[in-house]
């Protein structure tokens, strides 16, 4: 089985609150720039800025809007309405913002959206700012690209180096999944060597029982089993690690790579070395280099962007992992 990490040719596409990148769209005319925590970085991805509110011709400045009702999805289902400050049904217009904003991503190729929350609109686990108690989460924007399965990263995590790093190794490997065939049981077996290790990372009950039935299943599975498994695998790539986790991981995969490889990365600490989320950041994004500098999958990240990945001679590959690399032959034996 190849054991090369997945390497990402084309750029991903990203939906974002129009407001978070620093468009003065909010309903007082201001906004925000999250990109900005992200450095160079952020030339790695294509960005889709989107505003349903002003999609839907509300205009800035506006009065500010909120959910009458429980909550976006009841929006939808008729049970709740938008209403403006001063008492205005917007719902009709909100509504089809969304539908106009939702739109715009599709056409453009997105997978992923950046949204805010404290939005009545992009909102997905807050619907209001600071301690009022209109509406319930999720907005009438959230709520469907929650409902039609939706990559969905909150715009505050790219303000930590580690929950970005945690959102961007999902998100690559959900981008990959939705497109890697999946015709036979060996496509199944072959994607989950890919994600097992992450999925057991982030759930790990969930996963080994994912992998027993996977280990069950006959030499002809039914087809609806292969959307199955990757509808099942999609969901949890959603869901975010935590710090302790992603530490165990570094760790883990550290010494693996250094027993499959018998490479070392100088800057990666030794295990007892206590670390914040910082450094262990740090320390991951190491990894991911030493990676495609060897050719060598680490399970934490298996999916990698090669617009992110630098592109070093045999020299600066060498001095990343601070000896020298074996040939592909070498390597492969």
């Amino acid at each position: 089985m190849d054991k090369q990490p997945i390497i990402l040719e084309n750029r991903p596409i990203i939906g974002i609150s129009a407001c978070c990148m620093g468009c003065p769209v909010r309903y007082n005319g201001r906004s925000f720039d999250m990109l900005k925590f992200l450095g160079r970085e952020k030339g790695d991805f294509t960005w889709v800025p989107v505003c349903p509110e002003c999609e839907a011709g509300l205009g800035v400045v506006r009065p500010p809007v909120h959910i009458a009702g429980e909550h976006g999805a009841a929006v939808w289902q008729g049970e709740a309405t938008v209403r403006s400050r001063g008492g205005q049904d917007v719902t009709q217009q909100v509504m089809e913002g969304a539908r106009a904003a939702e739109d715009v991503l599709r056409r453009a190729g997105a997978q992923a959206f950046i949204y805010l929350d404290g939005s009545p609109t992009c909102g997905v686990y807050r619907t209001t700012l600071r301690d009022q108690k209109r509406g319930k989460p999720p907005g009438v924007f959230g709520a469907i690209l929650q409902e039609r399965g939706w990559f969905l990263i909150p715009a505050l995590d790219l303000q930590s180096p580690l929950k970005w790093w945690d959102w961007r190794r999902r998100l690559l490997a959900f981008i990959w999944l939705q497109d890697v065939p999946l015709q036979s049981k060996d496509d199944l077996f072959t994607v989950w060597y890919r994600l097992k290790f992450m999925c057991q990372e982030l759930d790990d009950t969930w996963a080994r029982t994912l992998g027993r039935e996977l280990a069950a299943l006959g030499q002809k599975p039914d087809p609806e089993i292969y959307e199955t498994f990757r509808r099942q695998v999609s969901d949890q790539l959603r869901k975010p690690s935590t710090p302790a986790r992603l530490k165990g991981s570094l760790l883990k995969q550290y010494a693996n790579f250094r027993k499959k490889t018998g490479q070392t990365v100088p800057e990666i600490q030794a295990a007892d070395v206590r670390r914040n989320v910082t450094t262990i950041a740090r320390e991951l994004t190491l990894m991911e280099r030493a990676s495609a500098a060897t050719g060598h999958m680490i399970g934490t990240a298996p999916v990698l962007y090669s617009g992110k990945l630098p592109k070093p001679s045999r020299q600066k590959a060498e001095r990343l992992l601070g000896e020298a690399i074996p040939e592909a032959s070498e390597a492969a034996d």
